[in-house]
């Protein structure tokens, strides 16, 4: 064997060769970890001391939230004995886990915001698996495919490994179709840089090094083409930033967690049923039992501060919380008629709000209409004779937002422009709902809710609505903070059932790059036993497309969305061109969290300088590597864990993968 590093991706290795390159045998040897032993999970917090789990006096907590980071901290808290009291906006819990019944011909099923894959190292969401009860709500999905379009690249697979640095680099170029393809040459300084970065990850050198560089910009230079394409892209977009805007240090973060500090390999687990059903009901169920108040379709309108405290809460049910004022940012991106070779019409709309929250202005008047389809929840678009057109089911409103044409059997809501406000950086309106003679929305009386603690924990748009909704004085370092808080891209998930099943080698959960919007397939009927069931009753299947993070501009409306991702699944699965399509979903949001450049320094943490105010979301700055779904559990628990410490009792124990790469104490703060 040669002895240029740069041979071990062009031929074959032995171990003890693999070793020598990366130098890293002495280290390997001093954390423990072994070729043949797995190596145990990193425990982050523990008390040494044996205190109290319970409260001796009741303390109240109000929980702002219902994702999956706003239940671990009202399921923590609730088993502690506080009174918790969980507050969601939206009809079901879950925030992005959610689900909600759908009609499919004569069948009811569940619909989610997309397949989301529950990985080994997820070690704080499973904890409470396991101590619900419910580990038989999930299924492995024994393998994880990333498969390439074109000829350039084969399909990378990936499986459990329970191999630390170095072995499971080692296992995957031998495994790899493509070690040949990589283009990394250790000869070159460059290229070293790039390996010393993605093994030495280290949370102050790292983001020190990296965080003032997008993805993009760092791999602008002579970076190894083939890492690229193979791993960082599309694991970089599964982060649900785009590499153009999404910092370099919060990618390494990512692969560390995923990969590189993680010896549990890449396959994972998906839900047997609907996510609300496996995982959201049952943290729930729990919460209620221990004495927990959970209020849905509740909104939040002002938020009380007094002495440098929250005060209290002022919150609407039902209906009425459409009544609350909200600010929405203007959007350039979105398209009217014109777009699409109609007549230059006068005074077109402007558009406010993104995903699927979108608002536009109507003409010659102070009031906007909702573009949110009152069946589905699909985003209409306006076609050229001023009607709304529903691209999911076909609902027809006229230009005034009054139904023409089900299935929707409700108006599209109008809002009063409030207030205007313009800043350097954005245009903003501020809407609240009017009533309207065909459809009278009730004014429910506001209701109030006080509490010795509240913990934040809505997405990142939700946490700068509580903001805006705050009256007295607000702590302007935090708020700051806040406001400075990034989303990232939208997100949009295709659903679609055909009437015939199709063969497909791949893993059921299969990531894909290459393609101008899909960037991974699920295959539902193979995996949820409702969809299983459906399939084999009817011999059809089901097939989930994702966009991870796709640009506005690109496909400015849900038409375009829903034709390019239908285009793209025949090109996937080509045996379905020639099925019958019984139906389609589609769920188009944007309010996942941005890791923009520059955004790490003036994260906010889960603790505030507020005394009576935590926050928990999968948007604040974590002490300890995680990410995703894992990221959202282990703040709502790290929260927990301040008030519990607060009040004398014993912490949660916590767990992470490795906390550095190994690499990271010989790497410099700079390099």
């Amino acid at each position: 064997m040669s002895n240029n590093p740069a041979s071990l991706f062009s031929q074959p290795i032995s171990r003890r060769a693999a070793l020598k390159l990366f130098g890293v045998g002495g280290v390997a040897g001093l954390i423990g970890y072994s070729r043949f032993s797995k190596p145990e999970p990193n425990i982050f917090q523990k008390d040494t001391l044996e205190l109290p789990r319970r409260l001796s006096q009741p303390k109240s907590v109000v929980v702002v939230g219902g994702g999956l980071a706003g239940l671990a901290t009202a399921y923590e808290l609730s088993q502690r004995g506080f009174v918790v009291t969980l507050v969601e906006r939206s009809p079901q819990l879950g925030g992005k886990i959610a689900s909600w019944p759908i009609q499919v011909g004569d069948d009811q099923l569940m619909m989610e915001h997309g397949f989301h894959g529950f990985f080994p190292q997820y070690y704080n969401l499973k904890s409470l698996v396991d101590e619900l009860s419910i580990s038989d709500n999930f299924l492995s999905l024994d393998s994880y495919a990333v498969v390439y379009k074109g000829d350039q690249y084969g399909p990378e697979i990936f499986r459990p490994n329970h191999s630390a640095f170095p072995w499971n680099v080692v296992d995957l170029a031998i495994a790899s179709p493509n070690m040949l393809n990589w283009g990394l040459n250790l000869t070159k300084k460059a290229h070293w840089e790039v390996f010393r970065e993605i093994t030495s990850f280290n949370p102050q050198k790292t983001y020190q090094r990296l965080d003032h560089l997008s993805v993009a910009d760092w791999i602008k230079n002579d970076f190894p083409r083939g890492l690229y394409d193979l791993y960082f892209l599309p694991f970089a977009k599964s982060s649900l930033n785009s590499p153009d805007v999404l910092s370099a240090g919060e990618l390494m973060q990512f692969f560390h967690f995923y990969f590189f500090g993680n010896p549990e390999g890449l396959a994972f687990e998906g839900t047997k049923q609907d996510m609300g059903t496996s995982l959201v009901q049952p943290i729930a169920n729990s919460i209620v039992a221990k004495g927990g108040q959970i209020l849905t379709d509740t909104t939040i309108s002002q938020v009380h501060w007094h002495e440098g405290k929250v005060e209290s809460l002022t919150y609407q049910e039902g209906s009425g919380g459409s009544s609350v004022p909200f600010w929405v940012s203007r959007n350039d991106s979105l398209s009217s008629p014109m777009d699409h070779g109609a007549p230059e019409v006068p005074s077109a709309p402007t558009f406010y709000g993104a995903g699927d929250q979108v608002y536009a202005t109507i003409s010659h008047t102070s009031e906007a209409i909702s573009l949110t389809c009152t069946h589905q929840g699909c985003t209409v678009h306006q076609e050229a004779n001023g009607e709304f057109h529903c691209p999911c089911h076909g609902a027809v409103f006229s230009a005034e937002g009054k139904v023409l044409r089900g299935p929707a059997q409700r108006d599209l809501p109008r809002f009063k422009v409030a207030k205007r406000k313009k800043t350097v950086a954005q245009d903003e309106v501020q809407l609240i709902a009017t009533t309207q003679s065909t459809s009278p929305l009730p004014s429910p009386s506001a209701k109030t809710l006080t509490a010795d603690y509240y913990v934040f924990a809505a997405d990142v748009p939700g946490i700068k609505q509580l903001f805006n909704l705050s009256t007295g004085e607000v702590d302007s370092k935090v708020n700051e903070q806040v406001q400075k808080l990034a989303v990232a891209d939208p997100f949009a998930v295709a659903r679609f059932w055909f009437d015939r099943d199709f063969p497909w080698e791949y893993s059921h959960f299969t990531s894909l790059s290459g393609y101008r919007l899909t960037d991974s397939i699920s295959l539902y009927h193979r995996i949820q036993t409702d969809y299983k069931e459906w399939a084999e009753r009817t011999g059809g299947s089901v097939v989930e497309l994702h966009a991870y993070c796709y640009k506005e501009k690109e496909f400015p409306t849900q038409q375009s969305i829903l034709a390019t991702f239908q285009q793209e699944l025949y090109d996937i699965v080509p045996d379905l061109q020639n099925a019958t399509l019984l139906h389609r979903e589609l769920v188009n949001q944007k309010n996942f969290a941005g890791f923009p450049p520059n955004s790490y320094a003036n994260r906010p943490g889960t603790s505030t300088t507020i005394p009576n105010l935590l926050f928990a979301g999968d948007w604040v700055k974590m002490p300890f590597p995680c990410g995703l779904m894992e990221r959202a559990v282990s703040s709502g628990l790290l929260a927990a864990n301040t008030l519990i410490q607060q009040e004398g009792l014993q912490r949660r124990t916590l767990f992470t993968v490795m906390p550095e790469g190994v690499l990271s104490a010989l790497t410099p703060t700079e390099i």
